[in-house]
């Protein structure tokens, strides 16, 4: 077995959900929550670490309801992501923000506590058992270099590639980052895009403010992506950057992982291995969303895919 965490993406407030801990909702037949179901996929894949992102605020409720009863199985660790955790020089430059700064700055919290090849994905995504057993086993056989890198600083990273029409919810638009691959399956560009909706036979959304067609079957980030412990070291640099680029009054930009990530294989400082899932995601995007959460996991318990009880509920 090769050492690799599983990095769970908590802090986020949640806005779209309505009130409420969306992370923390309720949806399996014993009280599980969607990240009891992502550990258990990830632990039966082979992932031997599970390291939380949560804001401090957040701690004690989500000790009581997840926390504590995880740490019974596997080794846990907490970092935390807060708005005001950015360099010295950029303190009290933006008052009137109020959300902490994204993925990239969430991932970037776990710098000192991993430091084995890691998997991250967010917490309120039910991602299926596929995705997780494939970027195990492309993790546990270590970065796949070709000739002309040995030797080079380029960063090998994979991401779990899943079907646009597999990902979008009844109850609203939904953000993805849409993905293209070449015939290798290397990503070669991706692009984050908002107010997705299924339409008659594709998808319709928003990109730089136009209105734009998707093929359902279009390939999709859902945040799904195993990366070498150096890629910490490269979004501190990346956070320094990007707050370096931002004037006092810009109040809702955000460090991302897919804009990040996208830049590094635009740059040629990092190579993207898209390996292909086709489970079908649910989330709690929206408090509408959990009614057909509940159904779908009382499914998968009714087919035999979980046990009707998780760690000990």
């Amino acid at each position: 077995m090769k050492n690799a965490a599983l990095v769970i993406m908590a802090a986020g407030i949640g806005s779209r959900f309505g009130g409420g801990i969306k992370q923390l909702t309720p949806v399996g037949p014993n009280g599980e929550i969607i990240m009891d179901y992502s550990i258990h996929d990830a632990l039966e894949a082979g992932f031997n670490k599970v390291v939380f992102v949560i804001r401090k605020s957040l701690e004690k409720e989500f000790k009581e309801i997840i926390g504590n009863r995880i740490e019974k199985i596997v080794d846990v660790s907490y970092t935390y992501q807060e708005l005001e955790d950015v360099p010295e020089v950029f303190k009290g430059k933006w008052p009137d923000r109020v959300k902490p700064w994204g993925t990239g700055q969430a991932i970037l919290s776990c710098k000192g506590v991993v430091k084995e090849p890691f998997l991250v994905i967010n917490a309120d995504d039910y991602y299926g058992k596929e995705a997780f057993r494939v970027i195990y086993d492309h993790l546990s056989k270590g970065q796949r270099m070709g000739a002309e890198d040995v030797g080079s600083s380029i960063l090998h990273i994979c991401m779990a590639g899943f079907v646009l029409k597999n990902t979008l919810s009844s109850n609203g638009a939904v953000t993805r980052g849409i993905c293209s691959v070449d015939e290798n399956g290397m990503l070669t560009d991706i692009e984050e895009t908002y107010d997705i909706v299924r339409s008659e036979g594709c998808a319709k959304a928003c990109r730089g403010g136009e209105s734009l067609e998707l093929s359902l079957d279009s390939t999709v980030s859902m945040n799904m992506w195993g990366l070498p412990a150096e890629f910490l070291s490269e979004l501190e640099d990346g956070f320094y950057e990007f707050l370096s680029g931002l004037d006092a009054k810009e109040l809702k930009k955000e460090y991302l992982l897919p804009q990040i990530i996208g830049g590094m294989v635009q740059n040629k400082k990092a190579k993207v291995k898209v390996l292909p899932s086709h489970d079908r995601w649910f989330g709690v995007t929206y408090k509408e969303d959990k009614e057909a959460v509940v159904k779908a996991v009382k499914d998968l318990v009714d087919r035999g895919i979980y046990p009707e009880k998780l760690f000990g509920r």
